[in-house]
């Protein structure tokens, strides 16, 4: 294993400002949820377009952050189920990638990270070192302890691993790092919800395309993100 002991990668005070706490009432569309935030009625932008139907439902408890320059009073971050806080505010996705892959967690310290680098028909989230092009993926799903990737179908997802085939096969490394923000034991793709992403992400493991997984804990309180652990993939 890469990883070696829990460390803290993102601090989410530094990135939105204060926190505040709400209660879910109702997804009003893929980017907008109504909640309660002291007995009063507010909106707020959700950046995870994902079903998270096990997730937000009515009296969750959410987490907030300020959105001083939007039309919504709040950002979601992150929302609380069986007892753990769970992430579900992609903004940020990057940013806790980018603390992984410095700090070595790949396997080794990078010399130089690109961000967003358009390579064919995609562009992909990292190209480190000139030759390593790698794609982040956040997984909020689990299911039997497992987590679960997507959970809703994904061409955009699909595509993504179809172009790192096609990178390995031209010589480069390529690979997928994907961001575990539930308690889980493993990592493997949801073939009940898109079989056609499991079939590609099958044969990108057998074209040599690397996996990485970590499970992150969010701490509500501090607004620190954790990383505390490899999981097989």
């Amino acid at each position: 294993m890469r990883f070696r002991s829990p460390f803290k990668v993102l601090d989410l005070k530094e990135e939105f400002g204060q926190l505040t706490f709400g209660t879910f009432v109702e997804r009003l569309n893929r980017f907008v949820v109504l909640l309660l935030v002291n007995g009063e009625l507010k909106k707020a932008h959700l950046s995870d377009t994902g079903r998270l139907r096990e997730l937000l439902v009515e009296g969750a408890s959410l987490l907030l952050a300020p959105n001083p320059r939007g039309k919504l009073d709040y950002k979601v971050v992150a929302v609380k189920s069986g007892g753990e806080w769970i992430l579900i505010n992609t903004q940020v996705h990057p940013k806790i990638a980018q603390g992984l892959i410095e700090a070595g967690c790949l396997g080794f310290k990078p010399k130089e990270i690109l961000r967003e680098v358009k390579r064919g028909r995609s562009r992909i989230d990292f190209l480190i070192d000139g030759d390593f092009y790698l794609e982040v993926k956040g997984c909020n799903l689990v299911k039997e302890g497992v987590c679960l990737f997507p959970d809703a179908p994904t061409e955009r997802g699909r595509k993504h691993l179809e172009e790192l085939i096609r990178l390995k096969r031209e010589g480069f490394r390529a690979g997928v790092l994907f961001l575990a923000f539930r308690s889980c034991f493993s990592l493997r793709p949801n073939a009940e919800t898109d079989s056609a992403f499991a079939e590609v992400f099958s044969e990108a493991k057998l074209s040599g395309v690397d996996f990485f997984a970590f499970r992150l804990v969010l701490k509500p309180l501090s607004g620190e993100i954790w990383a505390v652990e490899e999981i097989p993939v």
